[in-house]
């Protein structure tokens, strides 16, 4: 099978040596002439510096690459959001993706296959913090951000990084089976399939600069309250507006409802806890606002795709996510 990953200056060293390395695993288990025959290919040959200073060698420019791939793959990088790829290079890509049997990307190069038109109506993901601009940018796009990976047919996309070796060890489960994968897995020292969504990994809700000051202001009441049962009204007088008003400024500024602004608060407090303390999980739902701690796992479940007892074991005493950008997903 060939496999074709396509990578620019700049790129995210893991999103290719991740996927290369599931692939080169898998070809130790499966027939010589069965295996995955995998090349890198950039605009031209020559020396590619990825974004950690990492010098990559690539063996095919795409104009030289006059081969069909049966794979095609877009490592991501962090200049990819912003890149404006030439021309010829993204007829290159609709012809390649067109013939492939399947295609795909790793974390953001999801924006290269949009710039190409081939994430039109399609279900995708990418990495969480770009996952906002992603569907901004691309409205034709149906952006799932808290997916680690996600197929719509012959397109597969994952989230960031690691996430494309997750991606990976799905494609070889599906060309030679579960046990084979994995196997593979266990060569790689990694879960065959992670517990969870992309979520348990963003920063904590925070308010960005260019918000409008009425949703800080709503950020530091509910954080004030919240063990208390906090009301649309309520959060309106808290801020001297009237309802209506409170109403327009959420759906333009905080793009969620203002429940599920409050839920997110009260999950990432809970989170905080989760990670910084051993308090029982009744003592963590109670100071969080949660009805009950039934309450508080049927809400991180639905969130977060993982239980509060998960979350602590993976990450407790980790230092605590720093509150960036609000990250949250209108429901």
């Amino acid at each position: 099978m060939k496999v074709a990953v396509v990578i620019f200056d700049g790129v995210q060293a893991l999103d290719v040596a991740g996927p290369l390395d599931v692939f080169a695993e898998a070809n130790t288990f499966v027939p010589e002439h069965q295996r995955y025959q995998v090349s890198c290919v950039g605009y031209k040959a020559g020396m590619v510096t990825a974004s950690n200073g990492m010098q990559l060698a690539v063996p095919f420019g795409f104009a030289d690459y006059d081969e069909q791939c049966d794979l095609l793959l877009i490592a991501g990088g962090p200049q990819l959001p912003d890149f404006q790829p030439r021309a010829d290079f993204l007829d290159w890509l609709r012809r390649q993706a067109n013939g492939a049997s399947r295609y795909g990307s790793v974390c953001n190069g999801a924006f290269v296959l949009a710039r190409a038109g081939l994430l039109d109506s399609r279900q995708v993901t990418t990495h969480w913090a770009e996952a906002g601009r992603l569907a901004d940018d691309f409205p034709q796009a149906r952006v799932q951000p808290d997916r680690i990976f996600i197929r719509d047919g012959r397109l597969f996309t994952s989230a960031g990084v690691t996430a494309g070796i997750d991606l990976c060890l799905s494609l070889v489960a599906e060309d030679w089976g579960h046990e084979l994968a994995v196997r593979v897995a266990k060569r790689l020292v990694v879960y065959i399939q992670r517990e969870g969504g992309q979520s348990q990994y963003s920063p904590y809700v925070g308010v960005r600069k260019d918000e409008d000051p009425i949703i800080g202001k709503v950020h530091r009441y509910v954080m004030d309250h919240i063990t208390d049962v906090l009301s649309i009204e309520q959060l309106a007088s808290a801020v001297s507006v009237s309802r209506r008003t409170f109403s327009r400024m959420f759906a333009k500024y905080a793009k969620v409802t203002p429940s599920a602004f409050v839920e997110q608060v009260r999950v990432d407090t809970a989170r905080k806890l989760l990670e910084e303390t051993n308090a029982p999980l009744k003592t963590v739902a109670f100071k969080c606002g949660f009805h009950s701690a039934t309450h508080m796992r049927t809400t991180f479940a639905r969130r977060l795709n993982v239980t509060p007892k998960q979350y602590r074991a993976r990450f407790h005493g980790v230092a605590p996510a720093q509150s960036l950008a609000l990250e949250t997903v209108s429901e």
